[in-house]
């Protein structure tokens, strides 16, 4: 038996959290540690969650849902980099739009 270290253990909160917030978490693949991901649609926006590792290669990204092109802004509203636990807790400020 092993226990989990107190990072983890945060991370997996944090996700539960995300879960009741909205977010559906899928593997991209079939093995146990593939990468995750989560989405999120809400009103005009589509929030991504990619944690590829636990310290590294994790990003979330806001995009709208229309690909209408709208003069001086793009279709990313915000975008996270960094680890796990750095993206997981900054998506959770992100406010779901009616």
């Amino acid at each position: 038996m092993e226990t989990d270290s107190p990072d983890l253990v945060t991370a997996k909160r944090l996700l539960d959290d995300l879960k009741l917030c909205g977010f559906a978490f899928r593997r991209v693949a079939s093995v146990e540690d593939a990468p995750l991901v989560g989405n999120r649609v809400s009103g005009h926006w589509m929030d991504t969650i990619h944690l590829d590792g636990f310290s590294r290669d994790c990003a979330a990204w806001r995009t709208r849902t229309s690909t209408l092109i709208i003069p001086g802004r793009g279709l990313v509203d915000r975008r996270v980099e960094g680890s796990a636990l750095t993206v997981l807790t900054d998506v959770l400020t992100w406010e779901p739009t009616p």
